[in-house]
């Protein structure tokens, strides 16, 4: 009985009397679900002033039903019962609420699209993708006249969540869509006694600019009052789901597949490719001709990522809006069971190279500001803060952002012909440690070792030795150091890496100790942009220990290309190994390297990405 805010329990024998007026309310609830309609009955006395036998007496007959909308709220792949906070959702290690995966693999071969794009389900791997919901109910063996429970979700939420029923588990098991795009609510069967109805949730879209990740699913008791009035609830049971958001891997992970391109000039490149993947231990495919169409930049088209849900977890490749030759590769060679697949195409805006993935680079773990960033940090290029230049897509740039476990961090590299970060930058493990560095190209550390051996006496050292292709005469190091006009133009360069080098460092927490300069020369084009002027090393791909750095073709000394020699003097100590792949004339002539024609598929981070706080 509630009187003036004031909750009191009311004993059963009737021994307490509370005034009758508007402020006093009694409130009735049941402790157990009934096993019969009206089984159970409350009578309410009213007595006079002077006390005595009741001058009245109002009786009110009750149905228990017991109804809980169940999910795996805790985390731990089995849907408990009635989670008290499954219809909320909070970050961290402490955090709560379930997990939904966008179901954008490909179980049946025979169909063209994703599975998340249809409201059917073809086979039970399709269903291991999607979350479990449970529905139990307790209670009489039918409901009161006039009841009826409705599963449903909010209109906005329809195009994000689709849910699937089993109808008929013993006679052929056909699972039907319920709820998602047009389907509003579901009236759902109540069968009696103590049941459990089992939904699987599938996620339809990632998260973006316009939807957090988040979506509900209610359950609610509806009561007709009389004919010809509507249905109102008055039970209603919530759960909430997060859609798993699309994780990159950065090259601090194990290699599972390198991806690559045969054209009509690259045989050599594949073979020493493949000689590198072999030592790495890991698998290799090539894309035919047939299907590349002569388009040779596989880091371009494609970034390679993973969705995650404590049940279940699978590839999923990112598509470029790029659309070269490449463009139909990852829908027809790589979505497929249990490998899925997502793209973001612009509307209206002009796609440019800045929106080919070797743009898009993802950092090992760091702590920057006093921030933990478990799973690392995108790292985009984009264009100088003061000038308009070329920028990532919308589109894309609104994906990545609205992921939030790897905030991105925005770089400068409109000032290169391509425009992309893995021009200039990259990251390699330090094996058996937790450790990494950065390496930056960087023309200072080359006109060093330069200057370092021509005061050895080997200013005459000849570069681009045995390569017949290159357009320069016979280049030494006496002439590179003497070319004025290509010392402008790496000073400039230089001061673009520094830029960069600054942001990095700060936003990713890095000390001078955590970067390595790999010697580069650039030179700069009729529109005032940067390309390598030999092979750039720090385009290389990465394998664990094993990196295959492009063959930069510089001075002989004694035998010996004395880039060569200093980058593994760099990265040998570390317990890394440097193997040189000549690119020179398959890839550096067409303004790319190593890194811009392979591209590797990693293994997961171990870190659960819901214990991240954003």
């Amino acid at each position: 009985v509630i009187t003036h805010d004031q909750l009191e329990p009311a004993p059963t024998n009737g021994g307490k009397q509370w005034p009758l007026d508007a402020k006093t309310i009694l409130k009735v609830q049941m402790s157990r679900p009934s096993t019969e309609v009206n089984d159970n009955k409350v009578t309410v006395g009213y007595y006079g002033e002077n006390g005595g036998p009741p001058i009245d007496q109002a009786g009110v007959f009750l149905t228990g039903i017991g109804i809980s909308l169940d999910v795996d709220a805790d985390r731990d792949g089995v849907v408990e019962k009635n989670n008290p906070k499954k219809a909320s959702w909070t970050w961290g290690p402490d955090g709560q609420g379930a997990i939904l995966l966008v179901n954008c693999d490909k179980e049946n071969p025979f169909i063209a699209v994703e599975d998340c794009q249809d409201d059917k389900v073809y086979c039970k791997e399709d269903l291991e993708d999607m979350s479990r919901m449970i529905l139990r109910t307790q209670g009489p063996e039918r409901l009161p006249a006039g009841y009826e429970m409705v599963l449903y979700i909010p209109m906005s939420d329809s195009d994000k969540v689709g849910v699937f029923y089993l109808q008929n588990p013993f006679f052929g098991q056909r699972y039907i869509h319920v709820l998602g795009r047009r389907k509003l609510f579901h009236v759902v069967k109540y069968t009696g006694g103590s049941a459990e109805m089992e939904f699987f949730v599938e996620g339809l879209r990632f998260p973006d600019d316009s939807f957090n990740g988040l979506v509900t699913i209610s359950v609610s008791l509806l009561e007709k009052l009389a004919e010809g009035i509507p249905q109102t609830p008055i039970f209603t049971d919530s759960v909430v789901f997060h859609v798993a958001p699309w994780i990159m891997t950065p090259n601090t992970l194990a290699p599972v597949t390198v991806f690559v391109c045969s054209v009509k000039d690259n045989y050599l490149f594949l073979k020493e490719i493949k000689n590198l993947v072999s030592k790495a231990n890991c698998q290799m495919k090539v894309c035919s001709k047939y299907m590349n169409r002569s388009d040779r930049w596989m880091q371009d088209e494609i970034e390679f990522g993973y969705i995650q849900a404590p049940h279940k977890g699978f590839p999923v490749v990112l598509d470029s809006p790029r659309d070269g030759g490449l463009q139909d590769f990852a829908i027809r060679e790589i979505l497929g069971p249990d490998f899925g697949y997502v793209t973001r195409e612009p509307l209206f805006e002009l796609v440019t190279s800045l929106d080919s993935f070797g743009n898009l680079e993802v950092s090992p773990p760091v702590t920057a500001k006093g921030k933990e960033y478990p799973l690392g940090r995108i790292l985009i290029g984009s264009s100088f803060p003061t000038c308009a230049g070329r920028r990532m897509t919308k589109v894309v740039r609104d994906f990545l952002y609205a992921q939030l476990v790897q905030s991105p961090v925005e770089l400068y590299s409109d000032w290169l012909t391509v425009g992309h970060v893995d021009e200039f930058v990259t990251f390699v493990p330090i094996p058996g440690k937790k450790q990494f560095r950065m390496l930056m190209a960087s023309p200072s550390a080359c006109y060093k070792l330069f200057r370092e051996k021509q005061k050895e006496g080997h200013g005459e050292a000849v570069m681009f030795k045995g390569y017949t292709g290159t357009d320069t005469k016979r280049v030494t190091v006496n002439k590179v150091l003497s070319n004025e006009v290509m010392a402008q133009e790496n000073q400039y360069v230089q001061r673009c890496i520094d830029w960069n080098r600054d942001i990095l460092k700060q936003e990713l927490g890095l000390t001078e100790e955590d970067i390595i300069d790999i010697p580069a020369l650039f030179k700069i084009d009729k529109h005032g942009k940067a390309m390598a002027y030999f092979p750039n090393m720090v385009n290389m791909i990465v394998l664990h220990r094993d990196l295959g750095i492009p063959k930069p073709f510089g001075p002989i000394i004694e035998a010996e290309c004395c880039l060569e020699q200093y980058v593994c003097s760099l990265l040998d100590p570390l317990g890394l190994t440097c193997t040189f792949i000549d690119d020179i004339s398959s890839y550096h002539k067409h303004l790319g390297e190593v890194h811009c024609g392979t591209n590797v598929q990693r293994k997961p981070f171990a870190f659960k990405w819901w214990n991240v706080i954003p």
